[in-house]
């Protein structure tokens, strides 16, 4: 993603006879970025969305497992899922969030953009 004054800097230089290359180098960017802001595919300041959630087709069957034993480990449900498919890694399904004054590690695990689906302990703290 470009600021909004690499985008006026993009385009100066663009104006100036630079190549996409060139300007790709000089601001230590991807060409394809620099070529998707000229052709105005993109605009400064805003992130393109990843509209894939690779957590949802699971996210039923966890919310089931979290409703039928609420203290499963956060390492067997990854080991779980990723039997059923699940292709990310064990700490993008987990996320370590101990309580305050708790001395017991509680992992929240999340789905997209930070959803949470449920608590459990996990074995690893």
């Amino acid at each position: 993603m470009l600021v909004k004054e690499e985008y006026v800097e993009v385009h100066a230089l663009r104006r100036r006879g630079w190549s996409i290359s060139a300007i790709a180098r000089h601001l230590g960017r991807d060409r394809k970025t620099v070529r998707a802001y000229l052709s105005g595919e993109r605009m400064p300041g805003e992130r393109a969305l990843d509209e894939s959630d690779p957590f949802e087709p699971f996210e039923a069957y966890v919310r089931q497992r979290l409703s039928d034993d609420p203290h499963v480990w956060a390492s067997a449900l990854f080991e779980e899922v990723v039997a059923l498919g699940y292709a990310q890694s064990y700490p993008t399904l987990v996320r370590k969030d101990p309580p305050s004054g708790s001395s017991t590690v509680v992992w929240r695990l999340c789905g997209h953009q930070g959803q949470t689906v449920g608590d459990y302990r996990s074995s690893t703290g």
